[in-house]
């Protein structure tokens, strides 16, 4: 959805036009007690609760600077408060995203996170605790290139170790491929998935054999099939699947390619390198991988274990960054004085 069209503010349900007396943070939603004020339908909490998180975030972080602030920074200490608004506000936004679709957009992670920590670096170099322009925005590349360095060997090392879903059925399961505009909905077994959602690289293949198999009525028995994004092959045959309409059969075998972490989450941490420094992204990491673990083992100690299938990884991150924004040179030197009791 456009951010521009429509351009002003409407309701989820009958696409109301808000007026501006109808639009104040917060108070709206309260006066109005979440109900939209032309059909009465409910307006979910989801909105005051972002509206409230942001707020109190920027709070945060305006309370945070006058801390940071001291004498010989080139920028006043409020001055520091613009670029990290920017910062959590992209955090809010990705966080609530990735938790609904299972990505973050490149208008958040590499242009709204790379692309403006850098600027804003080079522009403010408080933010990278030096004095000169130059030398910050050369730490805000840095602090980038660890993040995505970082975790993009994750994502290669986990491809390699847990790339491939096998399954095996004691009896055939159903399988189907159904076309809807330029994507489609694809069930394997138990497993229903969006076709867009198997393939992250022009590598990735999903392997079937099936006992029969139709492809928009042309039936095949004892069918070795190899589908790609774009592209189904069975033996010397071939599709367009942009041209095939529907494919249903029953299989014995699939392999399913899998990613470990999405590249989303890469670009993620090199925005917040970019904004915070390669010192942010280690801890960021190390941070988000350990609440994410207890998070899980949580979610399975509660018998919750279908809960954690798919879990996204940029909240974490999201939330690791904001410890160290917050408190995480003090975390580290608290840690390091357990670690080194003796050091200096």
């Amino acid at each position: 959805m456009s951010v521009n069209d429509p351009k002003r503010s409407f309701c989820p349900s009958c696409r109301y036009n808000i007026p501006l007396y109808n639009n104040i943070p917060l108070v709206t939603w309260l006066v109005l007690r979440g109900r939209c004020a032309n059909c009465n339908c409910k307006i979910p909490f989801r909105y005051f609760g972002v509206e409230l998180l942001t707020a109190l975030l920027f709070l945060g972080v305006w309370m945070k600077v006058w801390v940071w602030g001291r004498p010989g920074w080139p920028q006043q200490p409020w001055e520091l408060a613009l670029p990290y608004w920017i910062m959590v506000s992209l955090f809010v936004v990705a966080t609530f995203i990735d938790f609904e679709w299972f990505m973050i957009p490149d208008e958040i992670t590499v242009y709204g996170g790379v692309v403006v920590g850098v600027v804003l670096s080079f522009a403010m170099p408080g933010m990278h605790d030096q004095e000169s322009n130059l030398m910050s925005g050369v730490w805000s590349l840095v602090g980038a290139g660890v993040g995505y360095a970082s975790l993009w060997l994750v994502v290669e090392t986990g491809k390699l170790a847990f790339g491939k879903k096998r399954l095996v059925f004691k009896q055939d399961a159903p399988f189907s491929w159904i076309r809807r505009g330029e994507e489609a909905d694809v069930e394997v077994g138990e497993d229903k998935i969006v076709w867009s959602e198997l393939f992250s690289r022009p590598s990735d293949q999903l392997l079937l054999e099936c006992s029969w198999l139709e492809i928009d009525g042309e039936r095949f028995e004892k069918a070795s099939v190899r589908m790609e994004y774009e592209w189904m092959h069975l033996g010397a045959k071939k599709w367009e699947l942009v041209k095939v309409n529907e494919i249903r059969g029953e299989v014995t075998k699939a392999t399913l390619p899998r990613e470990a972490m999405g590249y989303g989450d890469v670009k993620f941490i090199a925005g917040i390198g970019a904004f915070l420094g390669w010192k942010a992204v280690l801890f960021t990491i190390i941070s988000a991988s350990s609440i994410g673990a207890v998070v899980g083992v949580t979610i399975i100690a509660l018998g919750k274990k279908e809960w954690s299938t798919k879990i996204p990884f940029g909240p974490y991150l999201a939330l690791g960054a904001l410890i160290w924004l917050f408190q995480g040179p003090e975390i580290l030197q608290w840690y390091m004085s357990l670690m080194l009791p003796n050091a200096g």
